[in-house]
């Protein structure tokens, strides 16, 4: 309790100081902001340590304005994760998404857009149980910042993460769109063996919006990507669909790999609508043979990374101001 108490009182001393460099006399003309907010940033620090967050975040705050008035963008950047972090001790999910969009802000007005996208990535994890919908807003912006700089691998790792929130939202129309940019993103970065992992997942999700046509359209177009097994699986998937087998889907979803997928493609699957016909009452005229895919066009990466970078945060808060 003494050490608390102490801490305190060095907090109210720092916050004196900040006070008093504000101010202004016949000698000193102009306030000093960058003095100011070094000081109410120590006052945060000291009532982080006194674990008084609700002070704390309101010194970090006056510390990022101070920042701002002196464009100390990147500093004023740290002290808004800083009061992420702190909204988390507090339990306030919502403005843990508010602090990090204006952390990236202040980073990318310093010219530092991989901090900026890694803010992002940090405030989205801590937020993704309880807010999936602001978690992928905030991974969405963090694969705009990362295309500007046109880097598609660090992007495919951001939408990955979009794709399985939308899996995990049961956003099947979204997550079909978020697969295919993520493919879009390895194909540009070289990660063919990502894009025979993410085929599979493109048909568990087509599947799951209950279009057997689309789910072969996806297999035909990225099979080629897939290792022997991924084909063999999806091949007896689609077949067992078309032809509908119950039997036949449940033993191609239960396979070992499948169920290792990422654990929203693993959940995805066991909870896909098997049909309900068994093997002798298959639809007449269809064989037992599946025809074989032949990989026609890819993905047409220009298209749908081109002007990626221009785009902004699409959803969220209409009255957000991040700087």
């Amino acid at each position: 309790m003494a050490a608390s108490t102490k801490k305190i009182e060095e907090a109210l001393a720092h916050i004196r100081e900040a006070e008093k460099s504000l101010k202004t006399s016949l000698l000193k003309w102009k306030p000093d902001y960058d003095f100011a907010a070094d000081e109410y940033n120590a006052a945060a620090t000291c009532y982080k340590t006194a674990k008084q967050y609700t002070q704390c975040r309101e010194c970090l705050m006056k510390a990022v304005e101070n920042y701002k008035l002196n464009r100390s963008f990147f500093s004023a950047g740290k002290c808004l994760e800083q009061a992420g972090l702190i909204s988390k001790e507090l339990g306030d999910m919502e403005s843990i998404y508010k602090f990090c969009e204006r952390a990236a802000c202040m980073y990318q007005e310093h010219g530092v857009p991989d901090t900026a996208a890694l803010s992002l990535d940090k405030g989205a994890k801590m937020i993704d149980a309880h807010l999936p919908e602001k978690a992928l807003l905030m991974y969405e912006h963090a694969v705009d910042i990362v295309m500007i700089e046109d880097r598609p691998r660090q992007a495919a790792e951001y939408q990955s993460k979009v794709s399985r929130i939308n899996v995990k939202l049961q956003k099947y129309d979204a997550a079909t769109d978020a697969i295919r940019r993520e493919i879009s993103y390895h194909q540009a970065g070289e990660n063919n063996p990502a894009i025979g992992r993410l085929t599979v997942a493109l048909v568990l999700v087509q599947l799951a919006r209950g279009d057997t046509v689309a789910a072969e359209k996806a297999f035909r177009e990225w099979g080629a990507y897939c290792e022997n097994e991924e084909v063999q699986t999806l091949e007896m998937l689609i077949q067992a669909y078309d032809e509908e087998d119950g039997d036949m889907a449940q033993q191609a979803l239960h396979n070992p790999f499948i169920r290792h997928m990422d654990v929203e493609y693993s959940k995805l699957a066991r909870s896909l609508p098997v049909p309900k016909c068994s093997q002798d009452t298959k639809k007449p005229g269809v064989t037992d043979t599946y025809p074989p895919y032949t990989s026609t066009s890819g993905a047409d990466v220009d298209s749908i990374t081109k002007g990626v970078g221009g785009t902004s945060i699409s959803g969220g808060d209409d009255d957000l101001d991040l700087c």
